[in-house]
């Protein structure tokens, strides 16, 4: 489509191509500066979360349900910081503040499990990521809130429930297609 448009705009000799694409980049570039506002705001809340224990108060009361998810992780206290750091972050909507936790925690159940291929609780910290299940949406506000929204978090209810509905139906699938690769490892 990018080539098409581009070659249609050359065939028509109209401005307008070349208008558009420099203020698409002057709105780009204007979006990301308000969105890392907002991604340090919550990095640091992040950051405060940790320093005060409150973090990991979270990850003992999410122990119990991610100890169920996680079998192998539960045996190891470094893997299971890690995981709970990825969930809180991504409980909080800091998708790019969840991603470093959620490799650490890869590594970790790939040094427990002692294979190069996907386990299956890999695999479902993969969809529990993609799912990201938010009670807080903080990147989605901040967007909705650097393009005019007057209420960025009126979003809540529906983030909710999309939230939960994701994860289920993922780790559902998940459960339900380990079945059909049983055996057959997954090779990265």
């Amino acid at each position: 489509m990018l080539a098409l448009s581009l070659f249609c705009g050359l065939l028509t000799g109209s401005g307008d191509l070349g208008r558009a694409a420099m203020e698409g980049a002057g709105k780009a570039v204007s979006l990301c500066v308000s969105l890392t506002g907002s991604l340090c705001l919550w990095s640091g809340f992040a950051a405060v979360l940790e320093r005060s224990g409150l973090q990991a108060g979270l990850a003992r009361l999410l122990s119990p349900l991610l100890g169920r998810l996680y079998p192998t992780a539960r045996r190891d206290e470094a893997t299971m910081g890690a995981l709970c750091g990825n969930v809180t972050a991504n409980l909080l909507g800091l998708g790019s503040a969840a991603t470093p936790l959620g490799v650490e925690a890869v590594r970790r159940m790939q040094a427990l499990a002692g294979t190069d291929a996907a386990t299956d609780e890999m695999c479902r910290l993969v969809v529990m990521n993609t799912a990201s299940i938010q009670i807080l949406p903080t990147t989605v506000a901040a967007l909705r809130g650097s393009l005019g929204a007057a209420k960025p978090f009126d979003i809540l209810p529906a983030v909710w429930v999309t939230s939960v509905l994701s994860v289920s139906a993922g780790l559902i699938a998940a459960g339900f297609l380990r079945h059909f690769w049983a055996g057959h490892p997954v090779k990265r």
